[in-house]
């Protein structure tokens, strides 16, 4: 298992053995497990999925999988597989018919990831722009194919462990009025108490990455708060 830093691959390998370490997540609390396939993201299809299904098997908890998911049979493999949602990201931003197609077909078991750097979405792993379009009319496409909840990462801020970008998280959750999970620059208990006081607004998740096997605190702390 490996991290990003604002989306370069981090030569540090916190495991080799990624069913373990979502066994230990469990025993610490997490009720979800986010997965990503960073070498499907990179690749366009994933690469992981006979991981991701022993995960599945071996856990007791749902289980979120993302990365190079651009095909409505990717979709359900991985449903059949038991994941509990599958994160969409590339090819839901620049084909709006596959977007609206898996959203009636799939309803709520998929959730699209909007990934941005200085407000732009950027798509393939994170090496591409993903064209005119702005964030927050990106928000809105989903708002209007019927999508109530995305997830947000600032890609500047993602495994750099300096803290969430506060301000764009709020200003995309005023604007959109949807509710929003947030990813990219945890560092410490206090950047968890204040993504917290965004929950009214409509934040209604934080995932955290390198800040847990960092030892910066434990998922206990994390989730009391």
């Amino acid at each position: 298992m490996v991290r990003l830093v604002q989306g370069k691959t981090d030569k540090k390998t916190y495991s080799r053995d990624p069913v373990k370490t979502a066994k230990h997540w469990v025993k610490q609390g997490a009720q979800l497990i986010h997965l990503v396939d960073l070498d499907g993201a990179f690749r366009g299809t994933p690469k992981n999925l006979a991981t991701a299904k022993e995960i599945v098997k071996n856990i007791s908890v749902p289980v979120e999988f993302g990365g190079g998911v651009r095909n409505m049979a990717t979709i359900k493999k991985l449903l059949d597989l038991g994941v509990y949602r599958v994160i969409l990201g590339t090819r839901a931003i620049q084909d709006s018919a596959f977007l609206k197609k898996a959203f009636k077909v799939f309803k709520y078991r998929v959730i699209v990831s909007l990934d941005a750097r200085n407000d732009k979405v950027v798509v393939s792993g994170w090496k591409q722009g993903a064209g005119n379009k702005s964030l927050t009319r990106l928000a809105e496409t989903l708002k209007e194919t019927g999508f109530r909840e995305f997830i947000y990462t600032d890609t500047l801020k993602d495994g750099t462990l300096k803290g969430p970008n506060i301000k764009s998280i709020k200003a995309l959750l005023k604007k959109t009025k949807m509710r929003i999970i947030a990813s990219g620059g945890v560092s410490c208990l206090d950047d968890i108490y204040r993504l917290k006081l965004l929950e009214k607004l409509g934040l209604s998740g934080i995932i955290v990455g390198k800040a847990l096997y960092e030892g910066k605190f434990t998922l206990s702390q994390a989730i009391k708060i």
